[in-house]
């Protein structure tokens, strides 16, 4: 017998696992994981001019990343507990998702013709979906191992779920150093490191959440 396929059939069988136990092993490495992509922002890159936070630039960038690691956090301790139901959580992440990308393409349709494409690129296209996976790799490594404490009978799913809550928390440090000012730029670039992330854990996650 597979050991997915073990897994699937214990789990089948299981008992809820408790709510609790689950917080408070994933509530503490996510927020140790978000301190620390905070704390490398700021000592990467420094943190944007202080008037920009009389703008809705970065808090906009901030309620997209905090909206959807409260969500992918959801998803996550749900797929950490055998036989809890994931739907719900699974679409309300993929909603964040959605509304976005809808901000970011109205905000280009917005934007006049000629300067959409710099809208879109901004200054640091290249670079940000990178910033953003590195900033994440330490919430990344604090959330599989919560993961991994807890009883995912999901590891692939889990791993994408963990990734895309750390790229999340990674997103949310880079927004207090990242200059660039348009939605469009944040919901296609912002949105390609995270789920880049996501990617990464669900690669690690049958190796590192298998029972």
């Amino acid at each position: 017998m597979k050991t997915e396929d073990l897994i699937d059939m214990l789990a089948r069988d299981a008992g809820p696992f408790p709510r609790a136990a689950v917080a408070r092993r994933l509530s503490p490495a996510a927020a140790a994981g978000c301190f620390v992509s905070l704390l490398l922002a700021v000592a990467w890159f420094g943190t944007i001019p202080a008037p920009m936070f009389a703008t809705a630039v970065p808090w906009t960038k901030m309620a997209y990343a905090g909206a959807l690691a409260l969500t992918a956090g959801w998803w996550t301790a749900r797929l950490s507990r055998p036989a809890a139901p994931t739907a719900q959580p699974r679409r309300v992440t993929v909603l964040v998702l959605l509304a976005m990308a809808v901000v970011g393409g109205v905000s280009l349709l917005a934007t006049p013709s000629g300067s959409r494409m710099d809208a879109l690129l901004g200054t640091s296209w290249s670079t940000c979906p990178w910033n953003v996976l590195a900033l994440s790799l330490p919430a990344l490594a604090a959330a599989l191992w919560a993961v991994r404490g807890l009883a995912p009978t999901r590891p692939r799913t889990a791993g994408f779920a963990a990734g895309l809550l750390a790229g999340a928390l990674g997103a949310l440090g880079y927004a207090l150093a990242c200059p660039e000012a348009s939605p469009a730029f944040v919901a296609v670039w912002y949105t390609l490191g995270i789920v880049s992330t996501g990617a990464l854990g669900a690669a690690l996650g049958p190796r590192v959440l298998r029972w």
